[in-house]
């Protein structure tokens, strides 16, 4: 099976971050600053939209704990900046955000009810509708983020293909065993932690977006136990 849906989303992603790297010249340091705030109170508000499907707490708050310790004990955020930084130095890119731009990247065009539904939606067998949408959307954000963030919104394709691709090819093998609350509670980890993105785009980084991460895969564990178990 080949995930069309993913694929036209990484191509308009290369398309709109290369007219976004061109273009950035012409957005000056003042502006930049005034679009950094929009884009955190913007990114804040899909990771709350994300939320509104919250219904088991437990599940939620458990992954979160146990992938903000796991981050931080492995110091996730150091190793994903010093694999940023020696990929950087062999390709010689001169980005100060290179590292921030994947990262943010990835959280805002991949951690959403889009990918998680649209993902699934194609692995069921079905026209991509929702994939070749939020393609298009992200090819806007594209043109924004580069402008900002520099070539590092472009090398977000590749975690983006992995993971969207994924979603797609393992719904396409096990469709009859994804239940809906599963979907659910990847999608309200996943915009806490879009929340979490946001705040950091403000200036606000006490709380380390990275280091959460893993509770995207927590969730799924703790998913399957509580069904076993319970």
């Amino acid at each position: 099976m080949i995930p069309y849906g993913t694929l036209l989303n990484v191509l308009l992603v290369i398309l709109g971050g290369t007219i976004g790297i061109f273009t950035k010249k012409i957005i000056s340091l003042h502006l930049q600053k005034k679009i950094f705030i929009v884009l955190g109170l913007f990114t804040i508000i899909i990771g709350v939209s994300m939320c509104f499907n919250f219904q088991n707490y437990v599940i939620v708050i458990i992954s979160l704990i146990l992938g903000s310790n796991f981050g931080n004990y492995f110091n996730l955020d150091l190793v994903i900046k010093n694999l940023t930084k020696n990929l950087k130095e062999k390709l010689k890119i001169n980005s100060n955000n290179f590292t921030d731009g994947i990262l943010t990247s990835f959280l805002l065009f991949c951690v959403g009810s889009m990918t998680i539904v649209g993902s699934i939606e194609e692995g069921l067998g079905k026209p991509p509708t929702i994939l070749y949408t939020k393609s298009v959307m992200d090819g806007v954000s594209s043109v924004l983020l580069s402008s900002i963030f520099g070539v590092g919104v472009i090398f977000s394709v590749f975690p983006m293909i992995i993971f969207q691709g994924s979603i797609t090819l393992l719904t396409f093998y096990f469709r009859d065993f994804i239940p809906n609350q599963l979907i659910n509670d990847i999608e309200s980890v996943g915009g806490i932690l879009i929340i979490v993105m946001g705040l950091n785009i403000l200036g606000f980084k006490r709380v380390n977006a990275i280091n959460l991460l893993p509770s995207l895969i927590f969730v799924v564990f703790i998913y399957l136990a509580s069904s076993t178990f319970v």
